[in-house]
């Protein structure tokens, strides 16, 4: 497997030097896919919600799977440790964050949920770069918080009991952990591989969930408008966004990534008015500006200021993955 990936890590490197916008790009499309889950929520909402996320899941697996048969990329094998990685990916990113939100509901209002998850950035820009051995970059740090701010404006307040802010912290440990827990398995296995396990894993865990909590039969009272939906989030929040977004934390780092975090919200809300949905106040599009700025302010300076030292352990993220080979061949498993 060594030999028939050196080519494509080279490949990617090369690529990555030529065209440095790439991994914010991906970032940014990759979020705006997640915050168009507005678009099929209130179509789901009197749907079994772990039968839907199983269903969700398996059919991403499925369709994982056929993409690296087209493509002919051999399914890559987790070994010893990385295993627990992405249990931990699967069990915190998809299934408890999903737990957190739906419970969390019940306690505080929407908003609240909405505000935990606008604070991943700081999360992410500050334990990001220890997990790669370097210190938090101040300008990214800075950027996250601006970020953090702008999409609180743009998701408002709300009011909540101690239950609800503990399901808020939890849904907030549980977002950061989606692409914290990735980086250490991500160099190895690479965008489609980590993708690919942390699906098959959160399906079997959700389908766990399902039959205990909501009935073997719960998949069945699924009803067809129900499937377009399931169907979205299937391939295009799941399938096209996860490859999106890991190959931008491999890229540029799951600092600056972290901060395409603020586009989510900005989605939401902008999906929304297309929808039909009521226009939002000027504070909304102030937050919107504040989170453009901050994204700006923190991802710019990625392509050209980290150029020079791309040999040595960046403090933008993962070396890539052709030179942690040829430097030292057994870093998969730290």
């Amino acid at each position: 497997m060594t030999t028939s990936t050196r080519p494509a890590a080279r490949t990617e490197h090369t690529d990555q030097q030529a065209r440095p916008w790439s991994g914010p790009l991906y970032a940014g499309i990759g979020m705006a896919l997640v915050g168009s889950q507005v678009a099929v929520s209130g179509v789901l909402a009197d749907a079994p919600l772990f039968a839907v996320q199983a269903l969700r899941y398996t059919v991403a697996a499925a369709v994982l799977v056929l993409v690296l048969r087209v493509t002919r990329q051999a399914v890559p094998v987790p070994r010893g440790r990385e295993w627990a990685w992405l249990a931990g990916v699967a069990l915190s990113g998809l299934v408890l964050f999903n737990v957190g939100v739906v419970r969390g509901v019940a306690h505080a209002e929407p908003a609240v949920i909405g505000v935990a998850v606008a604070a991943v950035p700081i999360l992410l820009a500050l334990v990001g770069p220890l997990l790669g051995r370097t210190r938090p970059t101040p300008l990214v740090v800075v950027a996250a918080v601006v970020v953090t701010l702008g999409a609180v404006l743009v998701t408002g307040g709300g009011r909540t009991d101690s239950a609800g802010l503990g399901y808020a912290l939890l849904t907030l440990l549980c977002e950061a952990g989606f692409t914290l827990l990735a980086v250490p398995v991500l160099r190895r296995l690479g965008p489609h591989g980590v993708s690919l396990h942390a699906v098959w894993i959160a399906a079997a865990a959700l389908w766990a969930l399902s039959l205990t909590t909501e009935g073997p039969g719960a998949v069945l009272t699924l009803r067809a408008e129900h499937l377009p939906a399931t169907l979205h989030l299937a391939l295009g929040v799941t399938v096209v966004a996860f490859l999106l977004w890991y190959t931008a934390v491999g890229r540029i780092g799951p600092g600056r990534a972290g901060l395409f975090t603020g586009v989510v919200p900005v989605a939401s809300a902008v999906g929304s008015v297309l929808l039909g949905g009521p226009v939002p106040g000027p504070l909304v599009w102030v937050g919107v500006a504040v989170v453009v700025a901050g994204v700006v302010l923190g991802a710019q300076p990625a392509g050209r200021g980290s150029r020079p030292k791309r040999r040595r352990a960046s403090s933008h993220g993962p070396v890539p993955r052709g030179d942690v080979r040829r430097r030292r061949p057994h870093s998969s498993n730290r």
